[in-house]
């Protein structure tokens, strides 16, 4: 890791957390921020690690979720970039309860849990950013737990790309792309599912002409019509 010295105010002042902030504080965070570049597959911060840092990505795709010792995993979070985690480090966090992997080649700023808490002790507008951040976050959280519980495969499948489409596709007419890395089985441990399903649900999709995929992108042929 190198620490950030250049474009980092930029970047910072972008962000939902920061945009309060003002030119001298800006410059106190990027003070604090360091620089770490992540190749594929990189573990970011793993289960049962030290709590002690709070995460910005740049560039990439993280993915945040449980790998369990049989080979199962449950994806919780698909993060781009302008994404904040490891955001529990703030709030009594000790131990991470989840893992972080790169799922393409990222960059990251990171700030350490200690500085940043002293910064919000400073500023409570940004102490109430993040709490109302990581509520956000718990109620998406609580979204997806009743969608486990009251919605079939399909319908878990079929919100997962309304939501995709929602936060990174590009409209293109009536239809939206979405460029994406992720795998069928990536989208299996995303909704719960089993990558036969995910194959077979976006193939009769596909049939229905209401969407057409290959490996990197999903096409939606009328958002309103995914059904």
């Amino acid at each position: 890791m190198k620490t950030l010295r250049s474009n980092a105010t930029d970047f910072l002042r972008n962000l939902p957390l920061f945009q309060t902030l003002n030119e001298n504080e800006l410059k106190q965070v990027e003070e604090m921020s360091t620089l770490k570049h992540c190749i594929k597959q990189e573990v970011i911060f793993e289960a049962g690690a030290a709590s002690q840092a709070v995460y910005f990505l740049i560039k990439g795709i993280v993915k945040i979720g449980a790998v369990y010792d049989d080979g199962r995993e449950v994806i919780k979070h698909v993060l781009y970039p302008m994404a904040m985690f490891g955001e529990l480090s703030l709030v009594g966090e000790e131990r991470r309860q989840d893992t972080a992997i790169a799922m393409e080649d990222t960059q990251l700023y990171i700030i350490k849990a200690e500085a940043f808490r002293k910064l919000m002790q400073t500023n409570p507008d940004l102490s109430m950013r993040l709490l109302t951040l990581i509520g956000n976050r718990l109620r998406r959280t609580e979204s997806r737990l009743e969608s486990l519980i009251l919605k079939d495969a399909r319908e878990r499948i079929i919100d997962f790309l309304r939501d995709s489409a929602i936060k990174q596709g590009k409209r293109i007419g009536y239809e939206m792309l979405i460029k994406h890395c992720l795998t069928q089985q990536d989208i299996a441990n995303i909704t719960g599912t089993s990558r036969q399903t995910v194959t077979s649900v976006l193939n009769d999709l596909k049939k229905s002409n209401l969407i057409y995929f290959n490996r990197r992108s999903i096409l939606i042929r009328d958002l309103a019509k995914l059904s």
